[in-house]
């Protein structure tokens, strides 16, 4: 079993914060999610990214592994020392070096996992659930998609045999959200003898946009402005999920100031959610002289202390 340096798999620093991991995160899993990356490695890729992040966004999770980390080197060969315990367990499927650290599945392990009931000579067929990534976009409307699954397989006298690839074209309903739980009737494993066949459950997860934050079925977008658009009013354009949009600015507008945009959220079976513009004021990185001469003389002639409330304090 190789070692596994997820800081060095989300490119990140040991001592990055958890907002840097969560876009570190949110980058890589878009650019080699299997669905649109061109990557012949970005299947493996997008899971060591998921394994990753799934470490390192729990503090105490993290703590364990930054005490490992000190043991071992990405790629090289890792065990565990001896005594090692650990208190978590799991429910996702993740490598041989993630369990060695976290502990192994629960009892409803896996992506794809399975119940099964048995009558005295005949058996129902196995239920198969399993996750399906969805883009934001593709919330808006009914998508279909092809999805591909194993089932188990078994001859006549019910012995288990090598398992067999199925491959749908499912039809995803306009305003699935995350955690929805789709079930496609006897699309799961084959029954033995006269038992009916399983069901299959798709779990809904939607994958991390590089823009948007999901609430709910209400999004939030960071919106960077310059300070004199701040002071000034500015109308800027907006991304949303379907298409730019014009939002004008009101002077004077503070940073984390939040601007709705009705109806420009994710869609739900009653309606769609908002769209919510969080105001980010930034500053240029480097300034010449002529400019800090500018910022100077602004200094001297506005009488503004940004800390007066501290003297309230």
């Amino acid at each position: 079993m190789d070692f596994k340096d997820y800081y060095k798999i989300l490119g990140v620093e040991p001592d990055a914060d958890l907002k840097a991991i969560k876009t570190a995160y949110r980058r890589l899993a878009r650019k080699y999610h299997p669905d649109v990356s061109e990557d012949k490695d970005a299947e493996a890729k997008f899971k060591d990214i998921a394994e990753a992040y799934a470490a390192l966004k729990d503090p105490e999770k993290r703590a364990e592994y930054d005490e490992l980390r000190k043991y071992g080197q990405h790629g090289q060969r890792f065990e565990p020392p001896p005594d090692w315990q650990s208190s978590f367990q799991h429910d996702d499927d993740f490598s041989d070096f993630f369990e060695s650290i976290f502990g192994s599945r629960g009892p409803r392990a896996g992506r794809q996992q399975y119940t099964q009931r048995e009558t005295h000579f005949n058996l129902r067929g196995q239920d198969i659930e399993t996750e399906l990534p969805i883009f934001l976009e593709e919330t808006l409307a009914d998508e279909r998609k092809t999805i591909s699954y194993h089932l188990p397989h078994y001859d006549k006298e019910g012995r288990r045999l090598a398992d067999i690839k199925k491959t749908l074209n499912v039809k995803i309903p306009k305003g699935v959200s995350e955690g929805e739980r789709i079930r496609l009737k006897g699309q799961g494993g084959p029954g033995i003898g006269t038992g009916a066949s399983g069901d299959l459950y798709l779990h809904i997860r939607l994958v991390p946009h590089p823009l948007f934050d999901v609430e709910g079925h209400n999004l939030t977008i960071t919106v960077p402005i310059s300070p004199w658009e701040a002071v000034l009013g500015t109308k800027v354009e907006v991304p949303t999920l379907s298409g730019s949009i014009n939002l004008t600015l009101p002077p004077n507008s503070q940073t984390g100031k939040r601007l709705r945009i009705k109806g420009k959220g994710l869609p739900s079976k009653t309606g769609s959610g908002d769209l919510y513009a969080v105001v980010k004021i930034v500053i240029p990185e480097r300034s010449d002289e002529e400019t800090k001469k500018i910022w100077e003389s602004l200094s001297k002639k506005i009488k503004f202390n940004p800390r007066s409330e501290w003297s309230k304090t």
